[in-house]
């Protein structure tokens, strides 16, 4: 294998093992990077993870979602490190996404994703591993963004 796939391959692995390490931490609306690893919401979650591995993205799920390259199709394969981002109640607007965006979640492999997420029904939220599947019939689903 080439080096630079290598290089790939190790940044997946540990942003996996930071993601899957933080599993069932509480759920903030407006988590400020300080605020973790304590409490997180969606975007703070993501920009934490990315940090991890050196990588900088923005604070917000709208300004997360102009960086990398756009993946067309949710039938491409996806990668690990892919974001998947959603419209949202809370959802914030621009000319590149004129429906809005106003949640991330994170693509971890083996058909599954990670994501810091409020329960409306349950008033609380956390962050949860769900199954890809279920997060790809999401009716609010906007675009996938790869990273790495």
């Amino acid at each position: 294998m080439e080096a630079r796939h290598l290089k790939k391959r190790k940044l997946q692995k540990r942003l996996v093992h930071f993601a899957r390490k933080h599993l069932n931490k509480p759920y903030k609306y407006g988590a400020r990077p300080w605020e973790a690893p304590k409490f997180f919401d969606c975007s703070s979650f993501v920009q934490y993870l990315y940090k991890r591995i050196k990588i900088n993205l923005p604070r917000t799920a709208l300004q997360q979602a102009h960086f990398g390259k756009r993946i067309e199709s949710k039938k491409e394969k996806l990668e690990i490190g892919d974001l998947l981002f959603f419209k949202g109640k809370w959802g914030h607007y621009n000319p590149e996404f004129p429906g809005g965006i106003g949640h991330v979640a994170i693509y971890v492999g083996e058909g599954k994703v990670i994501e810091a997420k409020w329960n409306e029904s349950k008033k609380a939220g956390k962050v949860k591993e769900i199954l890809l599947e279920k997060v790809l019939k999401r009716k609010d689903f906007v675009v996938i963004k790869r990273i790495i």
